[in-house]
């Protein structure tokens, strides 16, 4: 705009100046055409016409100059109005050069401001993300030692539970075993070379049902005929009592046989 605005004020100051040209220096006049009348009969042979002087030089048309240099008064005139409108160039220039620099000082406090903002709510999420991995770490200890105290009451629970059960397993397995060895006894016939206190360790394999299929001997004081009655007689004792409780139940047993 700026560039515009001197641009006609240049065009107008020569409008102006070539106009003031011609309203103190007015074209020449032209110049008047020189002639003679001349007779028809001149015109067709009848008459020589006579001899004309011959015509004057007509002076050269003066040479175009341009018009002319302006006067102090247009000069200073020009030279004001040029001055003005470089001020107000400058003006303008100075006026955007300083709605610039308040842009930017505006944008820098922006961004300065929405830095601030991010490092505070990093800072805010830093420190959130640090309660909560303090406060998950603390409970991940107190479930810890929770289930640590949890794991320890059920140990002992099953220690307690498991003694007491073998104590009542102890007592009931006895009583099942002298109930069997009981029922060999009664089944036992006494070989004549039998001599008092037998006392053999009998391994007896049995099935579901009590029904024996196997009898070997382990530790036993008495000769082959007592091995052989003491054998047949778990054969005839068979099916053998069942326990008192099914989940006692033992394929594989270790029976005492004292029948004294």
């Amino acid at each position: 705009m700026l560039s515009v605005l001197l641009h006609g004020a240049l065009a107008a100051a020569l409008v102006y100046g070539w106009m003031m040209f011609r309203v103190q220096h007015p074209p020449s006049p032209t110049p008047p055409i020189e002639a003679r009348v001349i007779d028809a009969r001149t015109l067709q042979g009848l008459e020589q016409p006579a001899p004309q002087p011959a015509a004057a030089p007509q002076p050269a048309p003066a040479e175009d100059m341009g018009p002319p240099p302006p006067s102090p008064e247009e000069r200073a005139q020009r030279q004001a109005e040029e001055q003005k409108a470089a001020e107000q160039h400058v003006a303008q220039e100075k006026a955007v050069a300083d709605k610039a620099a308040a842009d930017q000082a505006a944008a820098e406090k922006a961004a300065a401001a929405q830095k601030a903002a991010a490092q505070k709510a990093a800072a805010q999420k830093a420190a959130a993300d640090k309660a909560a991995a303090k406060a998950a770490a603390e409970r991940a200890r107190q479930d810890q030692q929770d289930r640590t105290e949890r794991e320890a009451d059920l140990k002992r629970s099953l220690a307690a539970e498991e003694h007491a059960q073998a104590a009542r397993n102890g007592a009931a397995v006895a009583n099942w075993a002298s109930l069997i060895a009981a029922k060999i006894t009664h089944a036992w016939l006494r070989p004549p070379t039998a001599k008092a206190g037998i006392d053999c360790m009998l391994n007896v394999t049995q099935v579901a049902g009590g029904e024996v299929t196997q009898v070997t001997f382990g530790e036993c004081n008495g000769d082959q005929a007592v091995r052989e009655s003491i054998e047949a007689a778990v054969y005839r004792a068979s099916p053998l009592p069942p326990p008192p409780d099914p989940s006692l139940f033992d394929r594989n047993l270790k029976i005492e046989f004292k029948p004294d």
